[in-house]
């Protein structure tokens, strides 16, 4: 009897190992993406505050608005970069989530 739980137990071992490699993964891909959140969320502010600070010493409305279009299409670029990094790194965890259950599915194949 116990011979036969053996295999049992094995098997769920390794579904226990892949699953936590799994949890690890997007972990670590998380906080990755909390990261490159962060350090965008503060160059935008710095982007900003930069911009308020031009517009008070511009005294003529050309001036101004040709500062906030530069503005605005520095960030819309800036966002477009961001937007795919996070892609990416969305695409990055997926990949590596499924990484641990790849032997699992070569095994079940054959």
């Amino acid at each position: 009897m116990v011979t036969s739980l053996n295999p049992l137990n094995e098997k769920s071992k390794e579904f226990l190992g892949n699953s936590m490699a799994s949890v690890s993964a997007v972990n670590e891909g998380l906080q990755a993406i909390a990261g490159e959140a962060a350090d965008y969320s503060r160059k935008s502010l710095e982007d900003a505050s930069a911009l308020v600070q031009k517009l008070a010493s511009i005294r003529s409305v050309e001036q101004a608005f040709h500062a906030h279009s530069i503005f605005s299409k520095n960030a819309y670029e800036a966002f477009v970069s961001q937007a795919a990094k996070f892609g990416e790194l969305y695409a990055d965890i997926a990949k590596e989530v499924f990484k641990p259950y790849e032997a699992v599915l070569v095994k079940v194949r054959k």
